[in-house]
């Protein structure tokens, strides 16, 4: 078998059967898989306009070639498909106007004259599939002009580092005025409609989701989630403007301070084996003047730092704002002693384990005033949404 042959076979597992990881209750059904991988080929044909082809420079274009002709090869396939083919890849239903035709159209085999037993179940799916209602589609977006300078100052905000790329991790954490870059199309949040609650606690709710190649989709926010998880990255607030834009000031107004975030440089092992371990302070003075004898600050950890970010403070008492986010991440302050030159003993209790994009986060959340909604999971190293029994929407 050569390489070609093999990878089909493995393209065309639609029901799982060469999955080695094992099932549980989180695992998609057969149904699902097979309806997951043809979206997936519509995606492609939305995106290029064309068929996936024959293309062996591009892996993901041949897995969907050899994958739409299996599924056509199949008749049971094709059947359970034909409600999601928009664009008419399966070919037209067949006309039945015979008793023939019934037979010939028989993909399931229901008319089989060999059955083995009454008993024995044929072609049922384990699981019945629980579909929406509604399925979000492209279409073009004519009021594109509104939207055009929004997304052209954010390119260049991405261009010149004044936003960044950072990691998607909740989906409650997706507002209108957010932007995201989703398989390689920037997206723009326009507007939210009626949120309805889940299952789980959470909220769902259908999104106006504005696309930077002039279209539009009304995706629901579960979706437009599930897809940032799998291909997507969330675009940071501009940094310059985070502290400034709680009271809207201009360059003139006051400055009052800095809230900074760092990185230890030190080498004690019980520092170095901590993953995402970083200081979030205030100083009256720019950072690189604060930090300069940080080596023999316990605050510091008795050690040089990095600078991860900073941010100027306007109109407003930075300490306060220091305080919040250090309330906020409480649950995952660091707990060491440090002994100053003297030997004096000190507990610092400005280092925090959190993700250095979940604390990004939480600052535009305070920010916006979202972040009482909001609490931080240790445990998980995440932002997730309160629950109404803990006292809050």
């Amino acid at each position: 078998m050569d390489r070609d042959e093999l990878l089909k076979l493995i393209n065309d597992d639609d029901l799982g059967l060469l999955d080695t990881k094992s099932n549980n209750s989180a695992t998609p059904t057969a149904d699902e898989r097979l309806i997951a991988s043809f979206v997936e080929i519509n995606d492609f044909i939305r995106e290029s306009g064309r068929e996936p082809q024959v293309n062996k420079s591009d892996m993901h274009e041949l897995t969907l070639h050899n994958r739409l002709k299996g599924i056509r090869e199949n008749g049971a396939k094709v059947a359970a498909l034909r409600e999601f083919d928009e664009f008419k890849l399966l070919g037209e239903p067949k006309k039945i106007e015979t008793i023939q035709d019934i037979f010939d159209d028989d993909d399931l085999g229901l008319l089989d004259a060999e059955a083995d037993s009454i008993f024995q179940l044929k072609h049922v799916p384990s699981k019945s599939l629980v579909m929406p209602e509604y399925i979000a589609k492209r279409k073009p977006c004519i009021d594109f002009d509104d939207f055009e300078e929004l997304f052209k100052e954010c390119h260049k905000d991405l261009a010149s580092g004044t936003r960044r790329l950072i990691p998607f991790s909740q989906g409650s954490q997706i507002s209108p005025g957010d932007f995201f870059v989703l398989k390689g199309l920037l997206v723009y949040v326009a507007n939210e409609g009626e949120k309805h609650p889940t299952f789980d606690g959470t909220f769902n709710a259908r999104l106006r989701c504005i696309f930077d190649n002039g279209t539009e989709s009304d995706l629901l926010l579960r979706s437009l989630a599930a897809a940032l998880y799998k291909d997507g990255r969330r675009v940071s607030v501009r940094t310059d403007k985070l502290a400034r834009a709680i009271n809207d000031v201009s360059d003139e107004d006051l400055q009052t301070g800095y809230i900074y975030v760092l990185k230890s440089l030190s080498e004690r092992a019980e520092i170095t084996s901590l993953k995402h371990l970083y200081k979030i302070g205030f100083s009256r003075v720019p950072v690189e003047q604060r930090i300069r004898n940080a080596s023999k600050e316990p605050t510091y950890l008795m050690a040089p730092v990095a600078i991860h970010s900073a941010y100027q403070c306007y109109n407003l008492n930075p300490q306060k704002f220091e305080n919040l986010l250090h309330t906020f991440f409480g649950s995952a302050c660091l707990n060491i002693d440090v002994f100053d030159a003297t030997g004096r003993r000190h507990v610092p209790r400005e280092w925090f384990i959190a993700p250095i994009d979940v604390i990004s986060t939480a600052v535009e959340l305070l920010i916006s005033g979202d972040i009482v909604n909001y609490r931080y999971d240790a445990e998980r190293q995440d932002i997730v949404r309160r629950s109404s029994v803990e006292g809050l929407p």
